[in-house]
């Protein structure tokens, strides 16, 4: 779980910063929004993408359609948490939706779904695998005694 929600947020900040590269553009390009909303929904949405997750990786054979709502719980909070945020941190009310509505229209929300869908497949898969620790020759339980 703890790497699946580290290359969630690893994805959310690539994705991001070469989007933003890409298009010459800042990644929420809202006057009088303040630097800080932002990673802070960002934030919001790596949390919320754990949150959805777990219960999909405590099944015995999880399925890997489970990343479908995981993706949108992500965008979702992402853009929830932005607004209040937004609020919270001085923002009038027609700033904070024009910042909810630039990043529910730009790519900005294409990042943070296909961030958690990608995380949360590859954490899906490893607990499929069901994967353990690599041991040594000598820690292995022989059948022969």
């Amino acid at each position: 779980m703890a790497f699946a929600l580290a290359a969630d947020v690893a994805l959310i900040v690539f994705g991001s910063g070469m989007l933003s590269l890409a298009t010459d553009r800042d990644v929420i390009d809202t006057p009088g929004l303040g630097p800080v909303p932002g990673p802070l929904a960002f934030g919001a949405a790596a949390l919320a993408f754990a949150g959805a997750l777990w219960p999909a990786l405590r099944a015995d054979r999880p399925r890997y359609t489970a990343v479908i709502p995981v993706a949108l719980v992500s965008a979702l909070v992402h853009l929830a948490a932005l607004w209040i945020l937004a609020l919270v941190f001085g923002a009038d009310l027609a700033t904070a939706t024009a910042a909810v509505g630039e990043a529910a229209t730009s790519w900005t929300s294409a990042v943070v779904a296909g961030a958690a869908a990608v995380s949360g497949w590859a954490a899906i898969a490893v607990r499929r695998t069901a994967a353990h620790r690599p041991q040594w020759p000598w820690e292995r339980e022989d059948d022969d005694e």
